[in-house]
Protein backbone atom coordinates (compact mmCIF):
# COMPACT_ATOMS: atom_id res chain seq x y z
CA UNK A 1 0.00 0.00 0.00
CA UNK A 2 1.48 3.34 -1.01
CA UNK A 3 -0.92 5.65 0.79
CA UNK A 4 -2.60 5.32 4.15
CA UNK A 5 -5.36 7.51 5.53
CA UNK A 6 -5.79 8.06 9.27
CA UNK A 7 -7.99 10.00 11.61
CA UNK A 8 -11.52 8.83 11.00
CA UNK A 9 -13.95 8.19 13.79
CA UNK A 10 -17.34 8.91 15.27
CA UNK A 11 -18.29 12.53 15.88
CA UNK A 12 -21.47 14.43 16.59
CA UNK A 13 -23.03 16.91 14.21
CA UNK A 14 -21.08 20.15 14.33
CA UNK A 15 -17.91 18.44 15.44
CA UNK A 16 -14.49 18.33 13.81
CA UNK A 17 -12.02 15.72 12.64
CA UNK A 18 -8.64 15.94 10.99
CA UNK A 19 -7.69 13.27 8.49
CA UNK A 20 -4.10 12.54 7.57
CA UNK A 21 -2.67 10.74 4.59
CA UNK A 22 0.90 9.51 4.47
CA UNK A 23 2.90 7.94 1.69
CA UNK A 24 4.71 4.76 2.57
CA UNK A 25 6.60 3.26 -0.34
CA UNK A 26 7.07 6.08 -2.82
CA UNK A 27 7.17 9.82 -3.04
CA UNK A 28 4.24 11.92 -4.22
CA UNK A 29 5.74 15.35 -3.68
CA UNK A 30 5.34 16.27 -7.37
CA UNK A 31 1.79 14.98 -7.67
CA UNK A 32 -1.47 16.65 -6.85
CA UNK A 33 -3.17 15.00 -3.89
CA UNK A 34 -6.87 14.72 -3.27
CA UNK A 35 -9.49 13.40 -0.94
CA UNK A 36 -12.52 11.46 -2.09
CA UNK A 37 -15.29 9.83 -0.10
CA UNK A 38 -17.76 7.04 -0.58
CA UNK A 39 -20.96 6.72 1.38
CA UNK A 40 -22.79 3.39 1.65
CA UNK A 41 -24.60 2.61 -1.58
CA UNK A 42 -23.17 5.61 -3.38
CA UNK A 43 -20.39 6.24 -5.86
CA UNK A 44 -17.06 7.62 -4.80
CA UNK A 45 -17.14 11.40 -4.94
CA UNK A 46 -14.57 14.14 -5.05
CA UNK A 47 -14.01 16.17 -1.88
CA UNK A 48 -10.90 18.32 -2.31
CA UNK A 49 -7.64 18.58 -4.20
CA UNK A 50 -4.35 20.38 -3.70
CA UNK A 51 -1.66 20.91 -6.29
CA UNK A 52 1.91 19.71 -6.02
CA UNK A 53 3.16 22.96 -4.51
CA UNK A 54 0.16 23.66 -2.32
CA UNK A 55 -1.58 25.77 -4.92
CA UNK A 56 -4.64 25.05 -7.07
CA UNK A 57 -6.94 24.07 -4.24
CA UNK A 58 -10.47 23.08 -5.17
CA UNK A 59 -13.33 21.86 -2.99
CA UNK A 60 -16.62 20.26 -3.79
CA UNK A 61 -19.59 22.52 -3.21
CA UNK A 62 -20.81 20.28 -0.40
CA UNK A 63 -17.73 20.86 1.76
CA UNK A 64 -16.60 24.33 0.71
CA UNK A 65 -16.21 26.58 3.73
CA UNK A 66 -16.13 23.67 6.15
CA UNK A 67 -13.18 21.54 5.02
CA UNK A 68 -9.56 22.58 4.48
CA UNK A 69 -6.97 20.58 2.57
CA UNK A 70 -3.25 21.10 3.13
CA UNK A 71 0.00 19.28 2.54
CA UNK A 72 3.63 19.03 3.53
CA UNK A 73 5.75 18.07 0.53
CA UNK A 74 8.82 17.38 2.62
CA UNK A 75 7.25 14.40 4.33
CA UNK A 76 4.57 13.55 1.77
CA UNK A 77 1.66 14.15 4.13
CA UNK A 78 -1.74 15.53 3.24
CA UNK A 79 -4.40 16.62 5.71
CA UNK A 80 -8.10 17.27 5.54
CA UNK A 81 -9.43 19.41 8.37
CA UNK A 82 -13.18 18.88 8.61
CA UNK A 83 -15.23 21.31 10.65
CA UNK A 84 -18.94 21.67 11.26
CA UNK A 85 -19.52 18.07 10.23
CA UNK A 86 -22.95 16.95 9.12
CA UNK A 87 -24.52 13.48 8.97
CA UNK A 88 -24.27 13.74 5.17
CA UNK A 89 -20.49 13.72 5.55
CA UNK A 90 -20.60 10.12 6.81
CA UNK A 91 -18.47 8.04 4.43
CA UNK A 92 -15.20 6.24 3.96
CA UNK A 93 -12.62 8.87 3.06
CA UNK A 94 -9.79 8.06 0.67
CA UNK A 95 -6.67 9.96 -0.24
CA UNK A 96 -5.28 9.67 -3.73
CA UNK A 97 -2.30 10.80 -5.76
CA UNK A 98 -2.97 12.25 -9.18
CA UNK A 99 -1.13 11.42 -12.39
CA UNK A 100 -0.12 15.04 -12.71
CA UNK A 101 0.84 18.01 -10.58
CA UNK A 102 -2.67 19.43 -10.79
CA UNK A 103 -5.64 17.50 -9.47
CA UNK A 104 -9.08 16.93 -10.86
CA UNK A 105 -12.49 15.63 -9.83
CA UNK A 106 -12.22 12.47 -11.91
CA UNK A 107 -11.20 9.24 -10.16
CA UNK A 108 -9.63 8.06 -13.43
CA UNK A 109 -6.98 10.79 -13.09
CA UNK A 110 -5.55 9.14 -9.98
CA UNK A 111 -2.97 6.39 -9.95
CA UNK A 112 -2.55 5.62 -6.27
CA UNK A 113 -5.24 5.19 -3.66
CA UNK A 114 -4.91 4.68 0.04
CA UNK A 115 -6.94 2.49 2.29
CA UNK A 116 -9.85 4.56 3.45
CA UNK A 117 -10.75 5.77 6.89
CA UNK A 118 -14.34 5.77 8.11
CA UNK A 119 -15.96 9.00 9.27
CA UNK A 120 -19.31 8.70 10.99
CA UNK A 121 -21.28 11.79 11.95
CA UNK A 122 -24.18 11.22 14.30
CA UNK A 123 -27.22 13.47 14.37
Amino acid sequence: VQLQAFGGGLVQTGGSLRLSCAASTRRFSNNAMSWFRQAPGKEREFVATIGWNGGYIVYSDSVKGRFTISRNRANDTVWLQMNNLEPEDTAVYYCAAARSSVGSRRTSDYTSWGRGTLVTVSS
